[in-house]
């Protein structure tokens, strides 16, 4: 198993097997066992952007969804469905449960996790904001339903800067966790005064200023789109910087035919059904100090795969659970998140 090691915070993650391949056949017959199991269960899959096309296809053709971590909560709270399966990341699966305490939220597995809501574990988290309690925390939706319920706002990347700046108003000084690429995008963005947590996504840290350089010059037309998860260099070099469905919507209404693309390679399925005429080209990870951790593609949204899906039913140890109380207060910085959006 290997190890990948979170900047700044002596934490070692261990990252999981890849799921074996499937041939075609396999795949077909999964997908038709998970269609009538969903009937059978008044079920509703909810897939996130970065998982595998087949499973976000699968999520489209039975009526589900797809989308990012807020989205994906709204969407499974609002639905009839008795039972939501969380395609994604277990943060993902809390945050659907806490916005919708009367659903039964399954998981395909609740070892599907995320670097950065491992980089930012609640004691030491609470510690730190508890050393600087004039300050108002803000947290990322990549965190635990613990973490939340320590922040006072939850954000996601779409949103981040406009509530940054809307405290900013209000004099507010801000504790920000955990990814430090998108805190400071952000406090450059606004000027804001904010603590860093130092935590970071193995995906997008991967992506190098020097691969990025060598790829503009083999596509010197293509819009560069980053999202600002990624290093500050990398940053730098976009055309665009923003959210999952920010930069699927810039596909779209940029003139340009090719993308560089630096986030999780998942998104390249909705990203292609908004921009059929484009080439996506992911963003480099290989090359001068460079891991391939993740080789753009999450390793625990990779869990998601056909075959665990098909079993979810039959688990005893994928149904999402959040602590009655805990959950009261997640859903506090939650609904403000929710709010602002409106």
């Amino acid at each position: 198993m290997s190890l990948a090691k979170i900047p700044e915070i002596n934490i070692e993650i261990p990252l999981p097997k890849a799921p074996k391949a499937l041939s075609k056949d396999q795949q077909s017959s999964y997908i038709e066992k998970i269609k009538g199991l969903l009937i059978e269960h008044n079920a509703v899959l909810i897939a996130h952007y970065y998982t595998d096309p087949e499973i976000q296809a699968l999520a489209e053709e039975t009526g589900g969804f797809v989308g990012d971590s807020l989205e994906m909560a709204k969407f499974g709270a609002s639905h009839s469905a008795e039972t939501l399966i969380i395609a994604g990341v277990k943060f993902m699966g809390e945050t659907a449960k806490i916005l919708g305490p009367d659903k039964k939220v399954l998981m395909p597995t609740l070892e599907a996790t995320c670097s950065l809501d491992l980089g930012c574990p609640i004691e030491p988290f609470n510690e730190f904001c508890n050393q600087h309690p004039d300050r108002t925390v803000v947290v990322y939706a990549n965190t635990s339903a613990a973490v939340k319920a320590r922040a006072d706002w939850v954000v996601t990347s779409s949103i981040a800067v406009d509530v940054i700046e809307h405290l900013q108003g209000q004099g507010a000084k801000i504790i920000w966790g955990p990814d430090k690429h998108l805190g400071n995008y952000i406090q450059k963005k606004t000027g804001a005064d904010m603590l860093l947590w130092q935590g970071a996504c193995i995906v997008h840290d991967e992506f190098k200023f020097q691969g990025l350089e060598k790829a503009k010059v083999l596509y010197p037309d293509a819009a560069i789109l980053v999202h600002p998860e990624s290093p500050q260099k990398v940053v730098a070099l976009a055309d665009v910087v923003g959210s999952t469905s920010q930069l699927i919507k810039a596909s779209k209404e940029l003139p340009h035919k090719q993308m560089i693309v630096a986030t999780d390679k998942g998104i390249f399925y909705k990203m292609q059904q908004a921009a059929p005429d484009k080439e996506l080209i992911i963003a480099p990870t290989a090359g001068e100090g460079a891991t391939c951790r993740s080789c753009a593609h999450c390793p625990w949204m990779k869990m998601n795969a056909l075959e665990i899906l098909s079993e979810v039913f039959e688990k005893d140890d994928n149904e999402i659970f959040v602590d009655s109380e805990l959950s009261k207060q997640a859903l506090k910085p939650l609904k403000r998140m929710v709010d602002f959006v409106k």
